[in-house]
C-alpha cells in the first residue's frame, strides 16, 4: 500500500488509502495537521516539501498550480488536501512556516 513518511514527525510512516488525499490519511492516522481553510485547497498552510518520490504523487491540481505561479508555493511543495498517492512511497517534510506550536518536530 501506498506510504507517506513525514521525516520531520519522528519519520512517522503513514498508510495512504486509495483514492484519500494526504491530508486526510495524515489525519485518520491520529496527527494534528494544519489547515486552515479546511482541506479545500484555498490556502497554503497544509502544505509538505517533497523530499523523495515526487513521480508517485498524483499531477498538480489547478489550487496548486494558482499557488506556484503566485509565487507561494514552492515547485517541490504540495498541497496534502489536493494530493492523493496513488503507488509508492514519499518522503516529505512540513515546513517550518506551517508546524504547529503544539507537535514535536525533528529537525
Amino acid at each position: 500500500m501506498p506510504t507517506l513518511i513525514i521525516e520531520n514527525l519522528a519519520s512517522t510512516a503513514i498508510t495512504v488509502p486509495a483514492g484519500a488525499t494526504l491530508l486526510a490519511a495524515i489525519q485518520a492516522a491520529g496527527h494534528d495537521w494544519p489547515h486552515a481553510c479546511g482541506g479545500r485547497g484555498r490556502c497554503v498552510t497544509c502544505r509538505v516539501r517533497v523530499c523523495a518520490g515526487p513521480e508517485h504523487l498524483s499531477p498538480p491540481t489547478a489550487p496548486e498550480l494558482r499557488y506556484r505561479a503566485a509565487g507561494r508555493l514552492r515547485p517541490d511543495e504540495r498541497l496534502t488536501c489536493q494530493t492523493r498517492l496513488p503507488t509508492g512511497q514519499v518522503t516529505a517534510r512540513i515546513p517550518r512556516a506551517t508546524q504547529l506550536p503544539h507537535v514535536a518536530y525533528s529537525e
